[in-house]
């Protein structure tokens, strides 16, 4: 591990035993990987934030090593002739002679690190021929990991038998200059997110959008492993009770998996195009409207209100209202799917009743396509829709790390994660009362499939009672743990815990969300022990601190099968 400029190095899975302390100045640093500039998945996201971090660390003894696509070079990768002379002669001879390299290291020490199978080859062909180098392999969410946790095999318990380090990922955390930006962007795209429901729901929009939450999962589409399954149990059970006690909450719940599908259905594109239709309308009467009234003013006359719209007006505004008229439900997906009938998670949809009904508190919109800016439904980027949101739901059952949540950490939106997943198990371990700072970790490992649902629903009802100033106190704290996911801040080796917030009381872990709850017209009692400055600086302060990064825990054996879910 890195300590100041120097680094220990004892067996890395190579040959090399280094016990002493060598300067970084005299190591070479190579990490490998099909997602070096080529986006995939998470493990792009690993390397491309950590890069400037490394960098800094090791300056130009550190290099990455992936597949060559002329089309990612020339958006990611500025090319130049190489700084490090060993470099320069190898890369030289690799030129002359194919890929056959001879040794240039000119006595620096190797390191290699090799990221998942694809990358695997070059780590056995190392070993086999004997290459002076010490190498380190580290895998990711795999696919053995899946089948092994998808066949309810004894594989948490096992996790010190079969891996040797487990660390957590970070992210390249950029601040704001201003503390409440992160704030006023959730404003801005919370409204184009509440655009698109407007048309969405057309004919059927008897809900308050000012007193709608946005929850979404997103992710590979593995309806297990993501914890889709839980999740919409959890939604039907959270649907009962905001009806059962008359809640004036609506929940809109997104599905951002990719599936396949035959492009946008036509009912979802004819929602937006009704909507815009609306809003034309209305600025058109709005324009003629508003200059009856100047011109009014200028003659000093108060404007007859009964007159100022004439009969055109009103024609207009009936054809509009009569446009909204529908049929049918607001539909479930914004796209054809090609196995609609044994889709899980629209087969899930129909068993449990969720069908966009005027009654339900809790609307599903599955958009099996990822979200992109040039959309003509939906057209956010990924990060933007984050921001707008106001939950992010990850009920992993098999999540290694879970890029997911911490995205949603560092946006300063709430999470719901489990103790399954590294990010929760990290949170878990460092943050005395999770819930508080907006992290709602649900046990998937000790408890039984139907007591994990059951927390899961507690968790985003009282997420529901929740007003909007004790939202926004929960954002404030969630963007603070930001700096505990920075790669700058991981490498550090003492101990620290994150303390419970003290205008909150302490509450029984598991339980009920960390703040009290009340309608929004109570807000100018609540919270009265806040002090957001005080309780910030705080917090800056405790960040600071270093911390562990522990191994794997070892726990009591349980019974084969008595955590099964």
């Amino acid at each position: 591990m890195l300590r100041g400029r120097s680094l220990s190095v004892t067996s890395l899975g190579g040959l090399p035993r280094w016990e002493a302390q060598l300067p970084v100045e005299d190591l070479l640093l190579f990490e490998v990987a099909w997602e070096v500039t080529n986006k995939v998945g998470g493990i792009y996201t690993v390397i491309q934030t950590k890069a400037k971090t490394t960098a800094d660390e090791w300056g130009d003894n550190y290099f990455l090593i992936g597949p060559y696509f002329e089309h990612n070079m020339k958006t990611q990768v500025e090319q130049c002739e190489p700084v490090n002379d060993a470099i320069g002669r190898a890369v030289s001879t690799m030129n002359k002679h194919g890929c056959q390299v001879t040794d240039h290291a000119d006595g620096k020490h190797v390191i290699v690190q090799f990221h998942e199978w694809q990358a695997g080859t070059g780590l056995i062909l190392s070993r086999a021929r004997k290459l002076p180098i010490a190498t380190v392999f580290t895998t990711h969410a795999t696919l053995l990991g899946r089948y092994l946790c998808a066949a309810n095999t004894d594989f948490y318990n096992r996790l010190d038998k079969v891996i040797d380090v487990i660390t957590p990922n970070g992210l390249n955390v950029k601040k704001f200059s201003a503390v409440h930006e992160f704030q006023n962007l959730h404003a801005m795209y919370k409204a184009r997110i509440q655009d698109f429901v407007r048309g969405h729901f057309y004919g059927h929009l008897d809900f308050d959008l000012e007193k709608t939450l946005f929850l979404f999962i997103a992710g590979r589409y593995e309806f297990s492993n993501k914890g889709a399954d839980i999740f919409l149990e959890s939604l039907s059970r959270l649907n009962f009770l905001l009806r059962m006690h008359k809640s004036d909450v609506t929940v809109v719940v997104f599905f951002i998996m990719p599936a396949k599908t035959n492009n946008f259905n036509v009912e979802t594109l004819k929602g937006q195009a009704v909507r815009k239709q609306l809003w034309d309308t209305a600025h058109s009467v709005k324009e003629k409207f508003g200059k009856k009234l100047y011109d009014a003013l200028l003659r000093g006359e108060i404007p007859d209100m009964n007159t100022i719209l004439d009969r055109d007006d009103l024609t207009i505004m009936k054809r509009a209202i009569f446009s909204t008229q529908r049929q049918s439900l607001p539909p479930v997906t914004t796209h054809n799917m090609i196995d609609d009938s044994t889709d899980p998670i629209l087969s899930t949809i129909r068993r449990i009743g969720l069908f966009n009904g005027r009654t339900d508190r809790v609307k599903v919109i599955l958009h099996p396509e990822f979200l992109s800016s040039t959309s003509p439904l939906l057209p956010m980027d990924y990060e933007e829709f984050v921001r707008g949101c106001h939950l992010g739901v990850f009920p992993s059952y098999y999540e290694p790390w879970g890029y997911t949540p911490a995205e949603c950490t560092v946006m300063g939106i709430p999470s719901v994660t489990t103790n399954l997943s590294g990010f929760g198990c990290f949170m878990q371990e460092h943050v005395a009362d999770p819930a508080a700072y907006g992290i709602y970790i649900v046990d998937r490992r000790f408890s039984s499939l139907d007591d994990s649902c059951n927390q899961l629903t507690k968790f985003l009802y009282g997420f529901c009672k929740q007003s909007r100033r004790q939202r926004i106190i929960q954002r404030n704290r969630t963007e603070r743990l930001s700096d505990l996911l920075d790669w700058r801040y991981l490498g550090r080796t003492e101990g620290f815990k994150y303390p419970r917030p003290s205008s909150v009381p302490p509450s029984p872990s598991g339980s009920q969300v960390s703040s009290p709850q009340s309608s929004d017209g109570e807000d100018e009692h609540e919270d009265d022990r806040y002090d957001e400055e005080e309780e910030a600086e705080r917090d800056r302060l405790n960040i600071k601190s270093p911390f562990t990064l522990g191994r794997v825990p070892h726990r009591k054996k349980k019974l084969h099968g008595e955590y099964k879910n």
